[in-house]
């Protein structure tokens, strides 16, 4: 079988910002653990969910519509939105012959991390298929001839009206937004935190001063791995200088940031060095841990900075 290094080049497809796209069912995310017996039961998948699937199709496969089973279901975070980060492995089948056609490395790199809707632009049916399934879940798929957009199939060698069948090994899912507890805060002048449905903050700073010194508050407290700074941490944040009511930056609408705690600034590494994965945090950074008296960009010299910090997950470092 084709491999596919980094799962894209070969399928021809391209990043694509998407602000705020919800998979359906979101909202509750129920799964049925099989979509449809009849056809999941001409698909046979087994070996070992850390190798590469060994597939049986009962030939000639046309599925008319998407169809899918959990051969392992995960316990992990669960997708819930189009823009989540994900690491996936997936090995894709002729519905025709069931002859294999190409795969990713399963190699367990842990570091080929992509939105999921990149791999939508692909292949159409990945997005149902995976709505609500969890981080260590193997999902076999009967991909009708729509599920997949005509560019993919052509390059899979598959004419215009075959059904393929993928088997998709969902290694690692980065949170959508901070999930931990709320924590009780009291104000002390600090900025509030509002927050979308989808859990996108909004920052109102009060009147006023600032405070003098570096403010750290905890709003949701995650119960995932702690920030040590020995990984790239995944966050989405929204930064306003204090006085200001638009955000400078903002990941948010974007693909979350790969941060260093030595790549920025010294009071956003303090609010987040010791925070644990799923955590919101609020910090407050005076000028001498933040630009100082430079000017950065639209921020001018001795602001005072205010973010919200969503941590997300940490990055794998990529295997040699």
């Amino acid at each position: 079988m084709r491999k596919i290094p980094a799962a894209l080049a070969v399928l021809g497809l391209t990043t694509v910002g998407l602000a705020g796209c919800s998979l359906p069912g979101s909202n509750d995310c129920s799964r049925p653990a099989v979509s449809d017996r009849e056809v999941m039961d001409l698909i046979d998948v087994t070996g070992s969910t850390d190798a590469e699937p060994e597939v049986d199709v009962f030939t000639p496969l046309h599925a008319s519509t998407l169809a899918f089973e959990d051969v392992e279901q995960g316990n992990g975070t669960v997708i819930t939105t189009a823009d989540q980060l994900v690491v996936i492995d997936v090995a894709l089948f002729s519905g025709t012959t069931g002859e294999p056609l190409v795969s990713t490395p399963y190699d367990g790199d842990l570091s080929r991390v992509f939105p999921l809707s990149q791999w939508t632009q692909g292949f159409p049916g990945f997005e149902e298929a995976l709505t609500c399934a969890a981080e260590g879940s193997r999902v076999a798929v009967a991909l009708a001839p729509e599920d997949l957009t005509p560019e993919s199939a052509a390059s899979l060698g598959l004419e215009q009206n075959d059904s393929a069948v993928a088997v998709i090994d969902v290694r690692k899912v980065y949170l959508a937004a901070a999930d931990g507890q709320d924590q009780f805060t009291a104000g002390h002048g600090l900025p509030a935190v509002v927050r979308a449905p989808d859990g996108r903050p909004g920052l109102i700073v009060p009147d006023g001063a600032p405070p003098q010194d570096i403010a750290v508050q905890t709003l949701k407290k995650g119960s995932g791995p702690a920030v040590t700074g020995d990984e790239p941490v995944r966050v989405h944040y929204t930064g306003v200088v204090w006085g200001e009511d638009d955000p400078f930056d903002s990941t948010w609408g974007a693909e979350p940031a790969s941060l260093t705690l030595d790549g920025v600034v010294p009071g956003f590494a303090q609010a987040l060095e010791g925070q644990t994965v799923g955590s919101q945090v609020l910090v407050v950074i005076p000028p001498d841990l933040g630009y100082g008296d430079e000017e950065q960009g639209s921020i001018p010299a001795d602001s005072t900075l205010v973010f919200v910090i969503d941590i997300l997950g940490l990055d794998a470092e990529p295997q040699q």
